[in-house]
């Protein structure tokens, strides 16, 4: 098995649910966040002229719900001094062992989706591991069971591939999946962008600020 995650971009309407349940299951310390919600938008929409109210719109927006995308070929793994980043040969799943964490943030800046989240308190690196403990119990990770549109999916990422009939493993504003080669797949939006585009910009930090001051 190769654990993935699925996302269906068109569905995805940006509440959060995933976020903040992650947040709260995983009790994750002040500024963390295993799971973030991107706003990615652009176009503008201008008034033809004349009595009429004709417009040319081309406004888009759209969602990208991001954890931990258990990479094929995860740069975190490379990136860490002290072996404490392990990718399981059973499940695919990319977990922290923090016992031989020293809290350097390598793994941290070497993630190009910003998966590893500094733990003040312990002083470790902490991440998204999949829900490992509901995934023994048969259940689905508490993102994916928590969002109220199902938007979000997990499995073997080519189960996932061939149910949802995608292998699209990005869209702006993520960077491309050749480097790290991400479990994941994407059913996008009809204004979705491709990865490389500059149509748009990520207009959502402030909210996160605002979510992760909770």
């Amino acid at each position: 098995m190769k654990f993935g995650f699925y996302i269906d971009q068109s569905r995805c309407i940006g509440c959060r649910t995933c976020q903040m349940s992650c947040k709260d299951y995983k009790r994750t310390d002040k500024g963390q966040n295993f799971r973030r919600v991107y706003e990615y938008s652009g176009g503008s929409s201008a008034h033809l002229g004349g009595d009429g109210d004709v417009y040319h719109c081309t406004a888009f927006a759209y969602y990208a719900s991001i954890s931990c995308n258990h990479c094929d070929n995860p740069a975190c793994i490379k990136a860490c001094p002290t072996g404490a980043i392990v990718k399981s040969l059973d499940t695919g799943i990319v977990s922290i062992i923090e016992s031989k964490c020293i809290g350097c943030k390598s793994c941290a800046m070497a993630c190009p989706y910003g998966t590893p989240q500094f733990n003040e308190k312990k002083g470790v690196m902490e991440k998204c591991d999949g829900c490992a403990e509901r995934l023994a119990e048969g259940l689905k990770p508490i993102c994916v069971e928590s969002c109220p549109n199902r938007a979000l999916d997990t499995g073997d990422i080519d189960e996932l591939r061939k149910k949802y009939q995608t292998t699209l493993d990005s869209t702006a504003p993520l960077v491309s999946g050749k480097i790290t080669k991400p479990n994941l797949c994407i059913k996008v939006s009809r204004h979705s962008k491709e990865t490389e585009s500059r149509a748009g910009r990520l207009v959502s930090p402030v909210q996160d600020e605002e979510v992760q001051n909770v």
